[in-house]
């Protein structure tokens, strides 16, 4: 499903992008997404990055879980005196 995607460019990146489409006989946002997998596959930094480590990080805490639940539980119960008053 394609989604749609607002950005603010460069009134002259638009017409470039415009003009290549037309060159190529092909639509604008083929020529963006050919672009951004052409970009990707000649970064450097996709192979260098190990998505596991920046994605599931988040059991490599100092607290443990049970402190991590307390903390949690505090803010949501402050929070909520909050607006007991």
């Amino acid at each position: 499903m394609d989604k749609i995607l607002s950005a603010r460019v460069d009134e002259s990146i638009v017409r470039r992008i415009g003009r290549l489409a037309q060159k190529l006989h092909t639509t604008r946002k083929a020529v963006i997404e050919s672009a951004i997998l052409a970009y990707e596959e000649n970064s450097e930094t996709d192979k260098k990055t190990d998505f596991w480590e920046e994605t599931l990080g988040a059991w490599k805490r100092r607290e443990s879980p049970g402190e991590t639940v307390k903390q949690a539980r505090q803010t949501f119960r402050e929070s909520m005196k909050r607006y007991q008053r």
